[in-house]
C-alpha cells in the first residue's frame, strides 16, 4: 500500500514527550509521542473531541426543548467522559485515568437513576439514590485499590448492560399496546380522556402513534448497539493484535497509518453509541410523561444525528401556557 499512497515514515519507537514518566496502569496500542511532544498518544486524544461535541449539542438540546434536568446532568457527565478521556491518552498520568474511568461508572450510575426511579415514592427515590452513591463509592475505592483495568471494563459493561435492558422492558411495556393494554388502569385512563370521543377511534389512533414510536426507538436502540458491539470488537482486535498493527502502521506510513488506530475508532463509536443512549432516554421520558404529541424524534438520515425536539403542538401549548400565566399576573 506504501508504493501508492503518499505517506511519511513514523519516527523511531519510544519518543520522549513533554508528560513523561507514565504512571498510568495501562498503556494502549498507539505509539507514544510519534506526533507531538505535547500529547502521548494523539489519535486516542483528539477522537475525544466527538464526546465534547456532541455533550454539547445535548446539552443544547436540553435547554432548548425543555427536557427533564437529570439528562442535562447525564450530557454532563457525558462531557466529564470527553474531558477525562481526553487528558488521559494526552498524559498517561494515573489520576486522569481515574477522571477518565470513573466518569463512566459515575455518568452509567445516573442514567441508572433516572431509569429506575421514574414514577417511584420518595421514599424509593433517595434509597435508590444513597445504594447507588454508595455503590459509585465502593467502585472508586476498590478500583483505586486493584489498579486493574479488567475490572473497571467488567463493572462498566455489567451496569451499561443491566440499564440498557431495564429500559427496553420499559419501551415495551408503555408504548406495545398488547403489553400496555392488558392493565386495567390503562384502559380506565383513556376511558376518562375520551369521554367525547369513541374510545376505539382514540385507541386506534394512540395505537398506530405509538407503534410508529416503538418502530423509531428500536431503529435507534440497533444502531446504538451496533456502535457499541462494533466498538467493542475493534477494542478487542487492538489489544490482542497491537503488534502486528503496529508494524503495519508502521509500513503503510502517516498519515494513513492512523486509521488502524483501533482505540481511536473505539472513542468514536462509543461516542455515537452513548449519544444514542441518551436521546432514546429522552424520548421515552416524553412518552411515559404521556406527552408523545408534544415532542418528535427527528433523524432525517442515518448519517446525521437523531434528537428529540417540540413538535408545533408542544410550542403551542407552551405559548398557551405563558399567556395565560401572564394575564393572570396583570
Amino acid at each position: 500500500m506504501s508504493s501508492w499512497l503518499p505517506s511519511l515514515p513514523y519516527p523511531p519507537p519510544d519518543q520522549k514527550g513533554f508528560w513523561e514518566p507514565v504512571t498510568s496502569t495501562i498503556n494502549w496500542c498507539e505509539e507514544d509521542y510519534y506526533a507531538t511532544v505535547y500529547a502521548a498518544e494523539i489519535v486516542n486524544t483528539l477522537t475525544n473531541l466527538l464526546f465534547i461535541w456532541l455533550a454539547y449539542k445535548g446539552l443544547i438540546s436540553c435547554y432548548k426543548h425543555g427536557h427533564d434536568s437529570v439528562f442535562a446532568v447525564a450530557y454532563a457527565g457525558y462531557l466529564a467522559v470527553g474531558f477525562g478521556s481526553l487528558s488521559f491518552h494526552a498524559t498517561l498520568k494515573y489520576p486522569m485515568q481515574l477522571v477518565d474511568e470513573l466518569s463512566m461508572i459515575y455518568t452509567t450510575c445516573l442514567m441508572a437513576y433516572a431509569s429506575f426511579s421514574y414514577s417511584r415514592s420518595r421514599a424509593f427515590r433517595i434509597v435508590l439514590a444513597v445504594s447507588l452513591v454508595g455503590l459509585s463509592l465502593f467502585i472508586t475505592l476498590y478500583y483505586h485499590y486493584l489498579q486493574d483495568p479488567a475490572f473497571h471494563q467488567n463493572v462498566y459493561a455489567l451496569l451499561t448492560t443491566i440499564i440498557v435492558f431495564r429500559t427496553i422492558f420499559t419501551m415495551e411495556r408503555t408504548l406495545r399496546p398488547s403489553l400496555r393494554h392488558s392493565e386495567e388502569k390503562h384502559r380506565q385512563e383513556r376511558k376518562e380522556k375520551s369521554r367525547a370521543l369513541h374510545e376505539k377511534q382514540v385507541q386506534a389512533r394512540l395505537n398506530v402513534r405509538d407503534k410508529a414510536i416503538l418502530k423509531d426507538m428500536w431503529i435507534l436502540v440497533a444502531f446504538g448497539l451496533t456502535m457499541f458491539l462494533g466498538a467493542f470488537g475493534i477494542w478487542s482486535l487492538d489489544n490482542v493484535y497491537c503488534s502486528k498493527l503496529r508494524s503495519m502502521r508502521r509500513r503503510i506510513g502517516l498519515p494513513w497509518g492512523v486509521l488502524l488506530e483501533g482505540h481511536g475508532w473505539w472513542h468514536l463509536m462509543t461516542a455515537l453509541g452513548a449519544y444514542c443512549y441518551i436521546v432514546w432516554g429522552i424520548w421515552l421520558r416524553h412518552c411515559l410523561n404521556d406527552r408523545q404529541d408534544e415532542y418528535e424524534f427527528v433523524w432525517p438520515r442515518l448519517y446525521s444525528l437523531p434528537e428529540v425536539v417540540q413538535s408545533k403542538a408542544g410550542k403551542s401549548s407552551n405559548i398557551s401556557l405563558e399567556n395565560g400565566f401572564a394575564k393572570k399576573t396583570r
